[in-house]
């Protein structure tokens, strides 16, 4: 098991480095750079606190009733992963509470993770859910990917393209829940990332479950996201019905900018919600600075899986 883990970690960071193998190279030798970091990923896992059965999430009065079929990583752990396994940068981790993957794998592992965060934002209004245009908020998303990318270059990561919906934005005035999905082309990468995102409204916010991975696991992963919104809830008191008119704070926008700024600062302008968003901080555009570092973790897992048996 441990020589199969090596091979895992081994791929993740020759797919991460500039390197030329042979096609029938059996056994690359890594770097000494390259060395550092299978033995830095394997200390991490090694080391990782996994919590399973219910999760309370104190910041949003909500938990998680995972059961055995998933684990709970908290904000500590959750941060080596995203920072020092996935190779984004340290400010993508700000504000995330944990993060949740399935049972019996790994962050090396070709597989989902989800990122859990919360934003006080305030009780959002439903009203709009059906009304709002997310078509248009897809196209202006779009049209600001220039000057995004140009950022992006400067700090030496790849371009992303926002694809469109993997998922169109729905809600369900049920569990007032909305769920996307977004289909991103990563630099040349041939397997598009996907960025799929529930929202739970509570009385006071929302708490996020952003589940990252590739176009080719759709399938598995919108099956993988209504199982897991199942397992989330607010406690008593802090539910959505529970809100107080009056009272309790609300939101300054509804479910169409609730979207928006999932999607990014450029999708909100139009809104008017801009400095709404920017008062929040970064931690909205959480979503969209993890698709570079879990898309190149998504890729190293099918290169393992295509050509394990070369090494």
């Amino acid at each position: 098991m441990m020589q199969t883990f090596s091979k895992v970690v081994l791929a993740a960071v020759l797919a991460a480095t500039p390197v030329t193998l042979a096609v029938a190279a059996r056994d690359p030798v890594p770097t000494v750079e390259q060395q550092a970091r299978i033995d830095k990923a394997k200390a991490i896992l090694q080391a990782q606190k996994r919590q399973t059965g219910t999760i309370s999430i104190p910041e949003a009065k909500a938990s998680l009733n995972l059961g055995k079929d998933y684990y709970f990583i908290d904000a500590a752990e959750s941060r080596k992963v995203l920072v020092d396994i996935w190779d984004n940068p340290p400010e993508s981790a700000n504000g995330v509470l944990g993060m949740v993957f399935p049972a019996g794998k790994l962050a090396t592992d070709n597989t989902w993770g989800a990122v859990i965060t919360y934003e006080k934002t305030g009780h959002v209004a439903d009203d709009d859910a059906k009304s709002a245009d997310y078509d248009a908020l897809l196209k202006d998303m779009q049209s600001g990917e220039g000057e995004t990318n140009k950022q992006r270059a400067e700090g030496g990561y790849p371009p992303l393209h926002l694809v469109g919906w993997a998922q169109r934005p729905t809600y369900d005035p049920k569990s007032h829940s909305v769920v996307w999905a977004q289909n991103i082309k990563f630099g040349m990468e041939s397997d598009n990332s996907l960025n799929y995102d529930v929202r739970l409204l509570g009385r006071h916010g929302v708490l996020s479950l952003n589940l990252l991975s590739t176009m080719s696991h759709l399938g598995e992963i919108d099956a993988a996201a209504k199982k897991f919104a199942q397992t989330a809830a607010f406690d008593a008191g802090a539910r959505y019905t529970d809100f107080v008119e009056g009272t309790d704070e609300k939101a300054a926008y509804g479910v169409g900018g609730l979207v928006a700024a999932g999607l990014g600062v450029a999708a909100a302008k139009k809104l008017g919600i801009l400095a709404v968003i920017l008062g929040l901080g970064k931690k909205l555009l959480i979503p969209i600075l993890l698709v570079f570092g879990f898309v190149g973790n998504k890729l190293r897992g099918l290169f393992v899986r295509k050509s394990e048996d070369q090494f």
